[in-house]
């Protein structure tokens, strides 16, 4: 909720009466105070009970992002200021360990980034993503999760191993692309995806439990099998073991900045997304049932899990031994229009 007659309330309250904290050219820091760190995730389908955002909002910008209706409910809706405003959870380890204290965690996983990125630039400043891993690592018998698209988290290399040493502890890296060219299009302040491989490396060289979250899928962008195929054998040589997909998916909000990016940067591609997300739900639901066949196929190809080893059975080889499905397109995909590099943030 956001107001209420006559008065703001709740979240958009506390964004209201938050303070600046730093300025740069392409952001502001605004300092938020928050009651709890450890929210409740509602919806049944996810494979954890809690999840932890350390920041609310997150300056990569990603385009296709859908954690962008966050900002709205603070009454931020103009469509830059996810990546423009950055509220840091300054009391979140304070609160945490309360959380902690209270909260019922057994066989309840903690998500940490599942609505902005937990090592997006901000954290190099004001590091509450480590003081929450050091509240962490107090603890014992803990299922935690991290999802990240920066090789910041290398940065806190001992906290992992030293959570992972007592807890159950996976460690997520989204790629989407293998192409740095699109991907700085696309992920404009993310690390390169090189970065993203090297720190999967690492990560998996220490002993860390990782895997890869090509999420999401963008339709005759991202989507071709040979593209896809590369991407799953290179991550499964950087030591993942274990893959996830999911097609885009698109709301009112994702809409106010992926509609104008693809016109811009594909505009051949305008109708043919208006086609496929406008038009009866049968043909986006096939579209998304071929690509999770494809994923699924290339997981059993590579010997890739698709879902983390403690989080229930991996993919029994051989179920999927055939050619390749073809999507409903094919072709080379579009061509990214050239911009200059100062308008890409």
């Amino acid at each position: 909720m956001v107001k209420e007659p006559g008065k703001l309330v709740g979240i958009a309250r506390l964004a209201a009466e938050s303070t600046q904290l730093v300025r740069k050219r392409r952001a502001r820091y605004m300092s938020i105070e928050v009651k709890s760190v450890l929210n409740r995730c509602s919806n049944p389908e996810m494979p954890f009970y809690w999840t932890i955002n350390p920041y609310r909002g997150c300056e990569f910008g990603c385009k296709y992002c859908y954690a962008r209706y966050t900002h709205e409910y603070m009454g931020r809706e103009e469509a830059g200021q996810f990546e423009s405003e950055i509220y840091a959870k300054r009391n979140g380890d304070a609160v945490l360990e309360k959380d902690l204290l209270s909260a019922r965690l057994r066989d309840r996983p903690i998500a940490i980034g599942t609505a902005t990125d937990p090592y997006q630039p901000a954290e190099r400043r004001f590091k509450l993503t480590r003081a929450i891993l050091e509240k962490l690592a107090e603890w014992r018998g803990l299922q935690v999760s991290l999802t990240t698209k920066s090789d910041l988290v290398l940065r806190d290399l001992d906290l992992w191993k030293e959570i992972a040493s007592r807890n159950e502890v996976h460690l997520n890296i989204t790629l989407t692309t293998l192409s740095s060219e699109l991907a700085g299009a696309l992920e404009p302040r993310a690390a390169t995806p090189r970065r993203r491989l090297l720190a999967l490396e690492e990560l998996s060289r220490v002993g860390l439990s990782t895997g890869v979250l090509v999420m999401p899928v963008l339709p005759r962008i991202t989507d071709r099998p040979a593209d896809l195929e590369a991407l799953v054998r290179g991550v499964k040589r950087r030591g993942a073991v274990y893959l996830a997909a999911r097609v885009l998916f698109v709301t009112s909000s994702i809409e106010k900045v992926w509609m104008p990016f693809l016109q811009e940067r594909f505009p051949e591609l305008v109708p043919v997304y208006r086609d496929l997300y406008r038009s009866p739900q049968g043909r986006l639901e096939t579209y998304r049932r071929r690509v999770s066949d494809l994923i699924r196929q290339l997981c059993d190809r590579y010997e890739l899990g698709r879902r983390p080893p403690a989080g229930g059975p991996l993919l029994e080889p051989g179920l999927w031994r055939q050619s390749l499905l073809p999507l409903d397109w094919s072709g080379e995909g579009p061509t990214l229009r050239p911009q200059p590099a100062a308008r890409l943030g």
